[in-house]
C-alpha cells in the first residue's frame, strides 16, 4: 500500500498555468476570495489542494517551469495584491497620503486609522509598520508619528513636550478667567495650548510623567495652589455644625431645609444636597444611614413620654460583648433584639446613639462605637494609618515574598483586614489620618529607595552601552529586547530600555532602537536593517563555496565564509522572498543552473 501510495504521487497529472486560473476564478465566483496556499482542497479537483498547487508553481514540478507562486501568478494574470511582494513605500507618497487624510477628516492620521483611502489595499497600519521594521524601501527605525512630527509639525503622544507646574497654572489661570470656574480632568482642550487636554495634565500630574514629579492630581494641585474645593478632601463635618446651619437656614426663611434647598450660604460651597448624601452614607465624620429630615426631626420635635430606659454607653457595650461571644460576631443595626435586654433592639440602641436620644450624646452610631472602644474594622470606619506602620509591614511582606508590596499585592498577612489597595488610597487622597498627595509606590521609594515603575530614573546612551558590553563580555552575544533582566542594574529589563531609546522615555532623545544603537556605536549586525544584496555577489559566494568545498551551497550550508553573520539560510530566504534588494521568485538551486559550467 505504501508502495502504491507512493508511485500515485509521484504520477499526478501535470498542471498549467492557465488551468490553475480557471481553478482560481471559480474559488473566487464561489466565495468572494482569491485562493491562497492554506485554502484547502481544490473543489471538484480530486486530491487537488492549493498547497500542491503552491509547491509546483514556486519548484518547477509537474510540468511548471518553477520560481514562482500562487501569490505571484494571481499577482501578474489577475492583479491581486501579494502580501509578499507589495510595492515599495517612499516617504513623500506617505506624506502625500497624510495630508490628504488631514484635509479630509482635520487630523493626522495614527496606525489605528483604518485604510488608506487613496491607496486601495494600503492601510496605515501596513505603513507605520514599514517605517518602523524597514521594509518595502524604508530605512526603518522610524513610526508615522515621528515622520509626521519632523515633517508636519504633528504632535507625538510618544514624545510629549515636558511640563512644568507653573505653565500648568498659567493655563488653570487662563481657564477661570475665561468661564469663572476651576477646570477638571473632563474640561476638555485647553485653549492656549493646542493639543493638550486637562485630561492629559491630569494624567501627568498623578503619574509622575513628561518631567513631573507624580502622586498629585488636578484638582489637589488646584487646592494647594489656588484655595479651589477638592471633591475629594472636603472638610470634616459634625451633627452640631449641620444644625447650626438649619438653624440660620429656619431663621432665614421661616421653614427648615430639605435636600433641594440649594447652596449653604455660611459654608461656601457646601450644598444641602451633598450634606443629605453625607449624611446618609457617614461620609466625612458624621454617622452613616442617617437623613437631614430624621435629624432635624430628631433636634426640632419636642421628647415624647417614653417608658424606654435611659442607656449608657457602658451598658451598650457590655450588651455588645455578651452578643459577641453567644454569637462570634459584633451586633449590627440589623441583628435584631438585644439578648440581655428585653424590649431592646439593636436597631433602637443605633438610633438612640446617632440622634441623642435615651440619655445618649448623639452624634455617633453602634459600628462607630464599636470601631472606638473595641476596635472592630468596618467600612466606613477603619482604623488610622501611620507612614511608621505601613513601611513595617513592607519590609515584612518584602522578607517574605522577596519583593516590596505594590497595590496590587492583595491582602496585608500582618494586619487582618488590610490590603495594600486600601493602604494604598489612604496614601492618595488623605485618609485614615494620612496626609495624602501619595502612594504606596511612592512611599516605598522614598523610604527604602524601592523601585517606582511610574517614576524611574533617568537613562543615559552611555550608560546602556556600557550595560551591553558586559551582557556581550558575559554571554558571547550582544543583547536584544527578549534578553530578559540586565545583569548588574535590579529592575532594569532590555525590553525596557529598548521601549526608552525607541520613544525617548526616562531623559532619552528617543528614534533610533536597541538594535541600532548597537550597530552605529559597537558595528553590532542590525537583523532588521541588513546590507543589501545583489545576484552577482550571491554567485560569486556561491563559486568560492564550489572552489572550497566541491558543491554548489544549499540553504542547509550554514554560514558563509568570510561573510559575518551571513548563512545561506538567510540568502535563500532572501532570494525567494525578494530581500535585502533582490528581485525575488528565484533561490540557490536556480543560480546553480545560471552559474555553474
Amino acid at each position: 500500500m505504501a508502495r502504491r501510495r507512493k508511485r500515485s504521487r509521484s504520477n499526478r497529472p501535470g498542471l498549467s498555468e492557465p488551468q490553475i486560473l480557471v481553478w482560481a476564478d471559480a474559488h473566487h465566483a464561489r466565495i468572494g476570495q482569491w485562493p491562497r496556499w492554506g485554502s484547502g482542497l481544490v473543489r471538484d479537483q480530486l486530491g487537488e489542494k492549493w498547497r500542491n498547487v503552491d509547491t509546483a508553481l514556486r519548484y518547477g514540478l509537474r510540468g511548471l517551469e518553477g520560481g514562482s507562486s500562487l501569490a505571484q501568478l494571481l499577482a501578474a494574470r489577475r492583479g491581486v495584491r501579494n502580501l509578499k511582494g507589495l510595492p515599495p513605500l517612499t516617504t513623500q507618497r506617505i506624506l502625500a497620503w497624510s495630508d490628504a487624510y488631514y484635509g479630509r477628516t482635520g487630523r493626522w492620521p495614527t496606525s489605528k486609522s483604518g485604510p488608506i483611502a487613496e491607496a486601495p489595499g494600503e492601510t496605515w497600519r501596513a505603513a507605520d509598520q514599514a517605517l518602523r521594521v524597514g521594509v518595502r524601501g524604508q530605512a526603518g527605525d522610524s513610526s508615522l508619528a515621528q515622520l509626521l512630527e519632523a515633517r508636519r509639525g504633528a504632535r507625538n503622544i510618544h514624545r510629549l513636550p515636558r511640563l512644568k507646574l507653573v505653565r500648568i497654572l498659567m493655563w488653570v489661570d487662563a481657564y477661570h478667567q475665561r468661564t469663572g470656574s476651576w477646570p477638571t480632568s473632563k474640561s476638555g482642550s485647553i485653549r492656549e495650548a493646542p493639543g493638550e487636554t486637562w485630561q492629559a495634565i491630569d494624567v501627568a500630574l498623578m503619574r509622575g510623567r513628561r518631567g513631573l514629579t507624580g502622586g498629585l492630581s488636578l484638582v489637589q494641585l488646584l487646592a494647594a495652589r489656588r484655595g479651589a474645593r477638592n471633591p475629594k478632601g472636603l472638610p470634616q463635618l459634625t451633627t452640631a455644625q449641620v444644625l447650626a446651619w438649619s438653624r440660620a437656614y429656619r431663621r432665614r426663611t421661616g421653614h427648615w431645609p430639605t435636600t433641594a434647598s440649594g447652596p449653604i450660604p455660611e459654608a461656601p460651597g457646601e450644598t444641602w444636597g451633598a450634606v443629605r448624601a453625607a449624611l446618609s452614607g457617614g461620609y466625612r465624620g458624621l454617622p452613616a444611614g442617617l437623613t437631614l429630615a430624621r435629624l432635624l426631626g430628631a433636634r426640632t420635635m419636642p421628647p415624647r413620654a417614653s417608658k424606654l430606659r435611659r442607656l449608657t454607653v457602658r451598658c451598650v457595650l457590655a450588651w455588645a460583648d455578651n452578643h459577641c461571644q453567644r454569637t462570634g460576631t459584633w451586633p449590627r443595626a440589623r441583628s435584631g433584639p438585644v439578648a440581655k435586654a428585653s424590649n431592646e433592639t439593636w436597631r433602637g440602641i443605633d438610633q438612640a446613639l446617632r440622634t441623642g436620644k435615651r440619655g445618649l450624646a448623639g452624634g455617633t452610631s453602634l459600628s462607630r462605637l464599636l470601631a472606638e472602644r473595641r476596635e472592630v474594622r468596618t467600612r466606613q470606619y477603619a482604623p488610622l494609618l501611620k507612614k511608621r506602620q505601613i513601611l513595617v509591614w513592607a519590609r515584612k511582606h518584602r522578607r517574605r515574598v522577596g519583593e516590596w508590596p505594590a497595590a496590587e499585592g492583595g491582602p496585608i498577612i500582618e494586619a487582618p483586614g488590610e490590603t495594600w489597595r486600601a493602604v494604598d488610597e489612604a496614601l492618595r487622597g488623605g485618609k485614615r489620618g494620612l496626609r495624602g498627595g501619595l502612594s504606596l509606590a511612592r512611599l516605598l521609594a522614598r523610604a527604602v529607595r524601592a523601585r517606582n515603575r511610574i517614576s524611574l530614573p533617568p537613562l543615559t546612551l552611555a550608560q546602556i552601552l556600557t550595560w551591553a558590553d558586559a551582557h556581550c563580555r558575559r554571554t558571547g552575544s550582544w543583547p536584544t529586547e527578549n534578553s530578559g533582566p540586565v545583569v548588574g542594574a535590579p529592575g532594569e529589563t532590555w525590553k525596557g530600555l529598548a521601549m526608552a531609546l525607541r520613544f525617548g522615555y526616562r531623559g532619552l532623545r528617543g528614534g533610533p532602537s536597541l538594535a541600532r544603537q548597537l550597530s552605529a556605536k559597537r558595528g553590532v549586525r542590525n537583523r532588521t536593517n541588513l546590507p543589501q544584496l545583489s545576484v552577482a555577489r550571491v554567485i560569486t559566494w556561491g563559486r568560492e563555496h564550489v572552489r572550497r568545498t566541491g558543491s554548489w551551497p544549499n540553504r542547509d550550508s550554514g554560514a558563509v565564509s568570510g561573510k559575518a553573520g551571513e548563512t545561506w539560510s538567510g540568502i535563500e530566504m532572501a532570494l525567494r522572498y525578494g530581500h535585502r534588494g533582490l528581485p525575488g521568485g528565484s533561490s540557490l538551486a536556480q543560480l546553480a543552473n545560471r552559474s555553474l559550467p
